[in-house]
């Protein structure tokens, strides 16, 4: 999924403490975290790649743990679309150093809270793995027309 932008639910934020000015501004603006022209990079070599490519609102939560039903409900009710425990401080970060950032997140399970079964960590690092070929060859051609 190319995520077009997050909800950072996380229970702390990697910018609390004292700012260095240097690395960025106390309050760097977070109105498009995911850069539009890089989105629309990465759309394109996924079209001329025949690659299956989902945009959409990524949520971090605190872990480790997988979600309840009722938490899949809440997350989708206040616009989530996959949900996951990094990536967002990350950007935060990067935001804050105004660095040009991009999002790709491997869907591993569906969160469908009506239709929930058990999932372990050994299937969700599989099907993980399994994307590899194909993130590899989206962030390679990236790379190779910046």
């Amino acid at each position: 999924m190319l995520i077009e932008d997050h909800i950072h639910l996380q229970s702390t934020n990697p910018l609390i403490g004292k700012n260095d000015e240097e690395m960025g501004p106390r309050f760097p603006d977070m109105s498009a975290p995911y850069d539009v022209h890089l989105r629309a990079d990465i759309k394109k070599i996924a079209a001329e790649n025949s690659i299956r490519l989902q945009e959409g609102v990524y949520v971090s939560v605190d872990g480790p743990m997988l979600e309840t039903r009722a938490e899949y409900r809440y997350l989708r009710t206040i616009g989530a679309d996959a949900v996951g425990m990094s990536t967002t401080p990350e950007i935060i970060v990067a935001r804050h150093m105004n660095m040009r950032c991009i999002g790709i997140s491997v869907l591993t399970d569906v969160c469908d809270p009506d239709h929930l079964s058990p999932v372990t960590l050994e299937e969700i690092i599989a099907i993980a793995e399994s994307a590899d070929p194909i993130l590899s060859k989206i962030v390679s051609r990236l790379i190779a027309i910046l």
